[in-house]
């Protein structure tokens, strides 16, 4: 049976041999891709030609390119309101939750991943259950606790949802520590290292691939999240870009320059850290975030 299949991969000259059924579905998700692709970024160029044109111009044709190219929206938008303070407001929301999360995650989920203890299968059962409870299903008693707890209208009671935000983050980095030898810690063991110094000192470095990815998820999703912000943040001091976009809609109703510019100047960070980490993102995605 070996000898025939290695005939039949020779014959092949190594390739892959797809029936017909799999070539259609292989063919069938690349095209949904392509348009999906295509879609995404017709809508980021036309958001970006339409935040550069004047409001003579956005009133005859959304889609249409510019007759001439002027930067009043992204001058209004950044000298003229309040959208350097939900800049700063997002930023330290996603850094201190990212941050957060990422360490908390990584040390729990080693911990479940190489100790022993009494709950650890109820405990990796809870995670597991806390990626699948949507967060308007718990909305409610988390208002109720903020406002008993004084947090409610802060940053510091939404920085806190954000870093217990550990579900995903465990299970992926529990998976991955599963796979590093444990003789890598005896000898470390050996040669006097505690605990606390062998998880920082050795375990976390080696992790960084993991870390680069876990943390680009986070750190997205709390850049983008409208929900948590609406409903805990309705000051006017602690309001985020999302908010604040928001809130242009409505009050750049006529003139939608403005909006786009937001959106534009909202999306540069994401952009950037995503094509500046994206070899990173790859390997964490490959090299063990995925293996069981």
């Amino acid at each position: 049976m070996r000898v025939k299949k290695r005939k039949e991969s020779d014959r092949s000259g190594g390739h892959e041999v797809l029936s017909m059924q799999g070539k259609v579905i292989r063919w069938t998700i690349s095209i949904l891709l392509i348009l999906y692709t295509s879609i995404a970024i017709f809508v980021a160029v036309v958001t970006l030609m339409d935040s550069m044109k004047t409001r003579s111009d956005l009133l005859k044709s959304f889609i249409s390119i510019p007759s001439s190219i002027t930067f009043d929206a992204y001058k209004t938008v950044l000298f003229e309101n309040d959208f350097v303070k939900y800049f700063i407001n997002s930023l330290i929301l996603t850094v201190g939750g990212t941050a957060g999360c990422i360490l908390l995650s990584a040390m729990m989920a080693y911990g479940i991943a190489r100790y022993e203890f009494k709950g650890k299968n109820l405990l990796s059962s809870y995670l597991l259950l806390g990626m699948m409870v949507p967060v308007q299903v718990t909305i409610l008693p988390v208002f109720l606790m903020l406002k008993r707890m004084g947090l409610l209208n802060k940053l510091t009671g939404v920085l806190l949802l954000y870093i217990a935000g550990i579900s995903m983050s465990c299970v992926v980095f529990q998976k991955f520590f599963k796979t590093l030898p444990r003789e890598l810690e005896e000898s470390a063991r050996m040669d006097g290292c505690h605990d606390v110094k062998l998880f920082f000192k050795i375990i976390f470095p080696i992790a960084k691939p993991v870390i680069v990815t876990m943390a680009l998820i986070k750190a997205i999703s709390c850049w983008n999240d409208f929900y948590m912000p609406m409903i805990l943040l309705g000051n006017k001091n602690t309001t985020t870009l999302t908010l604040g976009i928001y809130r242009y809609v409505g009050q750049f109703t006529r003139y939608m320059s403005e909006t786009m510019a937001a959106v534009v100047i909202t999306l540069i960070p994401i952009l950037v850290l995503y094509f500046a980490f994206s070899t990173q993102i790859m390997e964490g995605m490959t090299s063990g975030a995925v293996k069981g």
